[in-house]
């Protein structure tokens, strides 16, 4: 049910924020006075429609996205007469490309205002609290393995020796207090008393519902990289995982957050598009039988179906913080100067008004508008390739598709 619901959900904030790309080149145009049409969400047939102020909107049947119909988008556009003044090529070229740029500017909107919600009023972990406060105990490991190449392998309860987390009692929820006598928080004043107590009996002192116990207990001593290092040293081992101590940052510190997490996946979404080609034959191999590269791409079905995942484990905060950077992604992928995407028309519009800058020094006639007719083998290509990829990596996604590992 839960997974059900987290598809559908995903799905519709796919849907909305499309939508809300057209909104974004529709009220631009409006604002600038530009006449718009048509406005319809999803392709296809028409569902229904309706007029209001001179222009259409509607449903189609095919929920994949929407579109704005813009009078004069391009100079070979039809306009009728009375349209003239209001045609989108008439107006200058930094307006043209405010309108074409808007609905980008929507989808950064939309992911850094989904990461500033998340900042602002979700739980999320603190590693700063996790260092500095005190420490409760996750999980306690049954046993431990003496040697680094034994952990290649599970340690096996009563052959393998017992953590001494375990031979001290801890259970999960437990509060480490002091080790060998010294009062320890945070995760790492916590490890380095326990590595420095490998070998030795010490006493454990821990808090369970708020009364302070105190085990005695040998610290074993196991093989372990040093920190920072590639050399081996045997150090003591406790056996335990901590809880990760969670944190809200308010309205006002989120917007600092938000604003390093919308950097760091703008690097992320362009480090993912210079590799995206490099990553198709990985979905080939996908549908050819090969385990699922979980680097490759998705389709937006294969989105869903992880947001449906992360719903059904109810991890909402990694399904809005995908939803996010999906944003970025199709926001970055539209200012690809390429037709039919938006970065596309933005290109020609300033290599039309550079051009005719060029022509006017030189004391030559505007040479006029692109021929958008001889780059039609070109966009056909474009969109050939498009649909191409987005069949390959739809198939990869029904036939096998990325699931979330713990």
């Amino acid at each position: 049910m839960a997974y059900g619901i987290g598809v559908a959900l995903f799905a519709l904030g796919i849907l909305l924020s499309l939508t809300l790309h057209e909104i974004g080149h529709a009220a631009a145009a409006r604002a600038f006075g530009m006449k718009v049409t048509r406005f319809f969400i999803g392709f296809g047939p028409t569902l229904f429609s309706f007029r209001r102020r001179g222009v259409e909107y509607g449903v189609k049947a095919i929920p994949a996205g929407a579109f704005v119909k813009i009078v004069g988008m391009t100079r070979l556009d039809e306009v009728a007469p009375e349209d003239e003044k209001r045609a989108m090529w008439r107006f200058p070229v930094w307006k043209r490309t405010v309108v074409m740029g808007a609905g980008v500017a929507v989808h950064f909107l939309l992911g850094f205002l989904v990461l500033w919600g998340l900042f602002a009023f979700s739980p999320l972990p603190d590693e700063g609290l996790l260092q500095s406060g005190p420490v409760r105990v996750a999980t306690v490991s049954p046993c431990v393995e003496p040697r680094l190449a034994d952990q290649q392998r599970p340690c096996v309860p009563g052959t393998s020796p017992a953590s001494a987390a375990l031979s001290a009692g801890l259970q999960p929820g437990d509060v480490i207090v002091a080790i060998d006598g010294r009062p320890v928080r945070g995760w790492d004043a916590v490890t380095a008393a326990v590595r420095e107590a490998g070998g030795r009996t010490v006493a454990l002192t821990y808090e369970r519902a708020g009364e302070q116990r105190t085990a005695s207990v040998a610290m074993p001593l196991v093989e372990r990289v040093r920190p920072g290092t590639t050399d081996l040293e045997r150090v003591g081992m406790l056996g335990i995982t901590p809880q990760v101590p969670t944190s809200t940052a308010g309205p006002a510190a989120a917007v600092g957050l938000a604003v390093r997490q919308t950097g760091a996946l703008f690097g992320a979404t362009f480090d993912a598009l210079l590799h995206l080609p490099a990553k198709i034959p990985a979905l080939w191999s996908t549908i050819t039988g090969d385990e699922r590269d979980p680097e490759a791409p998705v389709s937006m079905v294969g989105a869903s179906h992880i947001g449906g995942e992360l719903a059904h484990r109810g991890d909402y905060q990694s399904f809005l913080l995908m939803l996010a950077s999906l944003n970025f992604f199709i926001g970055m992928f539209n200012l690809l100067p390429v037709l039919p995407a938006d970065g596309g028309h933005i290109a020609i519009s300033w290599f039309e008004r550079a051009r005719s800058w060029l022509y006017g020094r030189l004391r030559r006639p505007d040479p006029g508008p692109v021929d958008y007719y001889r780059l039609a083998p070109l966009v056909f290509v474009a969109i050939l390739l498009f649909a191409g990829f987005t069949l390959l990596s739809i198939t990869a996604d029904l036939v096998n598709p990325v699931h979330i590992t713990d």
